[in-house]
């Protein structure tokens, strides 16, 4: 074999594998993809073109009918799509070693069955297979910096992104906790001895057991995925420098015995890059996966936090989400209720003396506490007078009086400093509460996996697209040029051979 053809094969394994990567990621859109695109005009819109165009994919295996389960990653027809669209690379694995075996088989049986003739001496021969030689190894060494530098920031990006996603779901879960513990200090929380109905102290306590599974469910899920994650992308990580490192010795040894004319060595060489050459095609395959299933996250991510991504980061059970965004605006309007009822039938009242409301009470009249709720739990604003929740304690200071050890009002003021603690308490609460209600609202339609989905989708899914293609691609060009290597080895060095034979040969000029 002529080191010419062999530069053909290659140019060819090239053009397939570049078409097979671009068929993959340039599709041509429809004319009505075209309308979505002219009539919205967003870049969001674009998503869902591509959104659309991978959900219409032909399912080969199923008579080319199609399919239309999008990113469903649980649904076994969307992994034989995506084995199927990996055939090229696990193609030439398969073909590859039967194919080249029998070649070597042939090879075995020319030099040990047809007559011996005198060795030919061609220059143009010589130097073509000399050049594809330097040329193959320095791809080789070109696609193990590619793979090697692809791997490495991929390994940091992905790290990065599981990080993210196990800090977010521990702040949820610490807000969840936060949450159960406000809510079930509400319940221990009275003024002047008026607490919460026994009605709400029964709720608040389901609602508590409630909030503490879903969060410890939410942390373990988490922590447990991300475990899982980091151990296949280290284990992924180890393989891809190991397949690198491995393929760009031989490669050197290859070259070096091959320049050396070392036809035994190079033929124990050529034995086993016939066996490592397809399972460097098997990590292609691996690689142009992985690169799909990026893009598919990707997607998913960005068009639905429904989808089955959110096994990785579980949304709050709904149920339980909207009790607590109900139970929360409960709570914080009746805490409220109960220091505007001490205010106005205790504070407030000038009691005479042996009364029980009494204290020796004196002075201006506490202004009450500003609800922020109606009775149906929608919002409400301020009345002049009344104290805000975040106010009311510089406020209600100035209405504090001196206790004597009666516990009595020996100055002018209307609260005692233990009925003002005791508001205080039940203020905070209700503020505390009130709080909530943003991050129960996007509890409550799991708003907050959209936003760490989102999140990772515009900060990390660029670098993480473009590293997985790193991968592909240099794989491909070290598998490519390994494999052509081992039919150049085989030609220099019998090359070579021949210019020593005819070099000492007597009469041969």
């Amino acid at each position: 074999m002529a080191p010419l053809p062999a530069f053909s094969v290659f140019l060819v394994f090239s053009t397939i594998f570049s078409s097979s990567y671009e068929a993959l990621e340039t599709n041509p859109l429809s004319e009505r993809q075209h309308e979505v695109l002219s009539w919205r005009g967003a870049e969001e819109d674009k998503n869902i073109v591509i959104l659309e165009e991978r959900i219409h994919r032909e399912e080969s295996l199923q008579n080319y009918e199609h399919y239309n389960g999008g990113q469903n990653m649980s649904d076994p027809f969307y992994w034989t799509l995506v084995l199927s669209k990996a055939r090229c690379p696990l193609a030439v694995a398969v073909l590859w070693f039967p194919a080249f075996g029998v070649l070597l088989i042939l090879l075995c049986c020319c030099c040990c069955c047809c007559p011996r003739r005198l060795p030919s001496n061609s220059r143009v021969a010589y130097a073509l297979s000399l050049i594809f030689l330097i040329l193959f190894t320095c791809a080789a060494i070109v696609g193990c910096i590619v793979l090697y530098t692809g791997q490495g920031k991929f390994y940091r990006s992905t790290k990065g992104a599981l990080e993210y996603v196990v800090d977010e779901a521990n702040l949820t879960v610490t807000n969840l906790k936060n949450f159960s513990n406000s809510i079930s200090a509400a319940k221990r929380i009275g003024v002047h001895g008026i607490f919460l109905p026994l009605s709400d102290q029964a709720q608040i306590d389901t609602l508590a057991s409630k909030l503490n599974s879903s969060a410890d469910t939410l942390q373990h899920q988490a922590e447990d995925n991300s475990d899982i994650f980091h151990f296949v992308l280290n284990l992924v990580r180890d393989l891809l420098i190991v397949v690198a490192s491995v393929m760009l010795l031989l490669e050197f040894l290859g070259f070096l015995f091959s320049i050396r004319g070392l036809q035994v060595l190079v033929y124990i060489l050529v034995t086993i890059g016939w066996v490592l050459v397809p399972v460097a095609f098997i990590f292609c395959g691996v690689a142009l996966i992985v690169d799909i299933i990026v893009s598919d996250a990707c997607v998913a991510m960005h068009q639905d936090a429904n989808s089955t991504l959110v096994d990785i980061l579980p949304c709050v059970d709904a149920a339980t989400a909207n009790k607590s965004l109900y139970q929360s605006k409960e709570i914080s309007y009746q805490m409220v209720n109960v220091v505007n009822q001490v205010i106005s039938n205790v504070s407030n009242q000038n009691s005479s003396r042996g009364a029980p409301s009494y204290y020796n009470q004196s002075g201006p009249l506490v202004p009450v506490l500003c609800n922020p709720f109606n009775f149906d739990f929608t919002l409400r604003n301020c009345r002049p007078g009344e104290v805000t929740l975040n106010n009311a304690m510089q406020v209600w200071q100035g209405y504090t009086c001196k206790v004597s050890s009666s516990g009595l009002c020996s100055s002018v003021g209307r609260l005692t400093p233990d009925m003002y603690n005791q508001m205080l308490a039940a203020t905070n609460v209700s503020y505390e509460l009130y709080n909530y209600g943003h991050f129960l609202n996007h509890l409550q339609n799991c708003t907050f996996v959209r936003d760490i989905f989102d999140t990772i989708t515009k900060r990390d899914c660029p670098r993480l697209r473009l590293y997985s293609k790193w991968i592909y691609i240099g794989l491909v060009i070290v598998s490519s040029a390994v494999m052509l290597s081992l039919i150049v080895w085989l030609i220099h060095a019998r090359e070579r051979r021949h210019r020593k034979y005819i070099k000492i040969l007597p009469g041969v000029p």
